[in-house]
């Protein structure tokens, strides 16, 4: 058996001082195997090459099976590394910097966003109607999350009594643009994303043209004329809405979506309710966490459209009760009869 081991160790040796590839070596010791195993199943017992090579064919047998069981596991394991894609493909999108990855490792272990959800983020444009209560929470947790870009629509200036829930504001803020204050505290969080702070009211005018530069509207406002002006434009270019309120200790929350078939904002509230019924926050009060609850669902639900995970709330409205810590959901239809989505609607 050891001559047998010889003559493979002398092709192998020969081989590599020719230069014949690996392949080739292992053919021709491939084939002295394949001749010493015939030889013991061809000659009789006893004969000289038989006893030269061990008289049975047993420790051959027994080789050649060890070395099959290697050679299918290396092939094997060569084919998945083949067909595995790389780290850097599958879970960290190239475009990420390496601070990036770390930054952003808690969203990409998640089995429901990961590498390719993280890079949906980077890529979205989410646009957030409103600076204050609710527009505060969901402008700092979107930047944090990596949203690519983000515009922020606001007329307002900052106010002492703004700075009791909006806190993306600061004390030395106060006269200052809140689109420029948010813009500035977002940057500070995250300066890998982009702010376009617009310090203006939204308009019939330019709404239309704004709203269609971005995948996803968050509605942070506080009054029914500028919420069914964004409810229309959304619904006409199939942008989805996320829209919160709150007043006093109650918020709510919905994702209207008109691409998915969902009911639109104006199917929910066909009328704008007598002011004395829909008081503001200046009016009614409102506890200082609750914008930050509310935002930050928001935010959420945000992130679940962009990335697709889990459900968004489509078709279903979701209101929470900071005074007695209570949550529900109720479900929504749509309206045949509405204006703006229904059947029947004009222009």
């Amino acid at each position: 058996m050891l001559f047998v081991v010889g003559m493979a160790a002398v092709l192998w040796g020969i081989g590599a001082v020719m230069g014949t590839p690996k392949a080739m070596r292992w053919t021709l010791i491939g084939i002295l195997y394949l001749a010493v195993l015939l030889m013991h199943f061809v000659l009789p017992a006893g004969h000289n090459l038989r006893v030269a090579t061990g008289e049975t064919a047993k420790p051959w047998l027994l080789l050649g099976g060890i070395f099959a069981i290697v050679f299918a596991y290396r092939t094997g394991l060569k084919a998945l590394k083949q067909r595995a894609v790389p780290m850097q493909d599958a879970e960290t999108p190239s475009t990420f910097r390496e601070v990036e990855l770390e930054r952003y490792a808690r969203h990409i272990v998640l089995r429901e966003i990961g590498g390719p959800g993280q890079k949906k983020l980077k890529d979205a444009k989410v646009l957030v109607i409103g600076a204050g209560g609710l527009g505060c929470p969901a402008l700092m947790y979107l930047a944090a999350a990596g949203v690519g870009t983000i515009g922020v629509v606001d007329d307002d200036l900052v106010d002492n009594s703004n700075l009791q829930r909006q806190v993306i504001h600061d004390d030395a803020d106060i006269e200052v643009p809140k689109v420029h204050s948010a813009a500035a505290s977002m940057r500070a969080q995250n300066p890998f994303v982009e702010v376009r702070p617009y310090h203006r009211r939204l308009t019939v005018a330019d709404a239309p043209d704004l709203v269609s530069e971005y995948d996803v509207v968050l509605d942070g406002t506080d009054n029914f004329e500028t919420r069914y002006l964004i409810n229309r434009v959304c619904v006409k270019l199939n942008k989805p809405l996320i829209s919160g309120a709150l007043t006093q200790w109650e918020g709510q929350i919905s994702v209207f979506d008109s691409a998915n078939n969902t009911p639109c904002y104006q199917c929910i509230f066909p009328d704008a309710p007598a002011a004395y019924l829909a008081p503001n926050c200046a009016e009614a009060g409102v506890i200082g966490p609750l914008p930050g609850v509310i935002g930050a669902m928001m935010a959420v639900e945000a992130i679940k459209v962009i990335t697709g995970a889990g459900l968004a709330l489509r078709g279903e409205m979701q209101f929470y009760d900071a005074l007695y810590g209570e949550n529900r959901k109720i479900m929504l239809k749509k309206r045949p009869d509405c204006p703006v989505c229904g059947v029947q609607k004009t222009g």
